[in-house]
């Protein structure tokens, strides 16, 4: 089942394996020094990584190993959630039930109702199928098909908003100063600072709770100053951010969950220049 990869190239496939319900993603390295299998929750697959001049039949072996291992992994992931009408997502922590509302004349495309019934409940942990319908709902205006999308934009520059407040306010506290700040559908890291003080965020962190957000944003601009995780680096946070323990445990249990909401939803780029 790994005939597809060539030995000796840097290449990396998708392959279906019998018994798991979701693609392999097979990665050949050529600084990879040993083999390597891991689920991207992001993407809803498997990894393995082989070293570039190892042979398949070794890597089928290793897989081969491990394939209960894994299959119990990918048994735990939590389930997709798309952007469809009815489905509960969480805004800043908080549940709420998407409601496509359809064309009609209003300015603003998203917005959020609540009413004197709605029950503000967090979504972690699970199990609100009963209390659905008292959810504040978050609407969506305009064709059915571009609805999810809609959302995607709305998530996104909340999201833009949310950290270009925090990322001021820590920035001050540090007398710091980033380059800009973009906000994107990362998989792989909740934030990013490049070498030319460029701040780079995830839009699910507008999904969770906001001293999580919060967080974040003091965690890439203290790398303004600090390109490392040393002592020094964890002091800055500390001084700007002392929830930050906390907001590490929350992600650390409920991070992942975050890729599971509108998984299928084309994303782009948003930057503030």
């Amino acid at each position: 089942m790994l005939k597809r990869l060539n030995p000796g190239r840097a290449r990396t496939t998708e392959v279906e394996i019998s018994g798991l319900e979701v693609p392999l993603v097979l990665r050949r390295s050529a600084r990879a020094r040993r083999f390597s299998l891991q689920v991207s929750e992001a993407r809803r697959s498997a990894v393995l990584t082989v070293p570039a001049r190892s042979s398949l039949a070794d890597a089928q072996h290793f897989l081969s190993r491990h394939l209960d291992w894994l299959k119990e992994r990918l048994d735990g992931l939590c389930d997709p959630v798309p952007f469809s009408d009815g489905a509960v997502i969480p805004l800043r922590g908080l549940a709420h039930r998407l409601n496509f509302v359809g064309p009609i004349r209003r300015r603003g495309v998203v917005w959020v109702e609540d009413s004197d019934e709605a029950r503000i409940a967090p979504v972690w942990p699970h199990g609100l199928d009963d209390a659905v319908d008292a959810l504040p709902l978050l609407n969506v205006a305009g064709e059915g098909q571009h609805a999810p999308r809609r959302l995607l934009d709305w998530l996104k520059r909340q999201a833009h908003d949310d950290l270009r407040l925090r990322v001021d306010i820590h920035a001050k506290r540090l007398g710091l100063v980033p380059k800009r700040i973009s906000v994107r559908d990362q998989s792989t890291r909740w934030g990013s600072c490049s070498s030319s003080g460029a701040l780079s965020f995830s839009w699910r962190l507008i999904l969770a709770p906001p001293f999580v957000l919060d967080y974040l944003a003091a965690h890439e601009v203290a790398h303004l100053e600090e390109m490392n995780h040393g002592a020094k680096f964890w002091a800055l946070v500390e001084r700007t951010m002392p929830r930050q323990a906390e907001a590490r445990d929350w992600l650390h249990a409920h991070g992942s969950h975050l890729h599971a909401f509108g998984a299928d939803t084309a994303s782009a780029p948003m930057r503030d220049d």
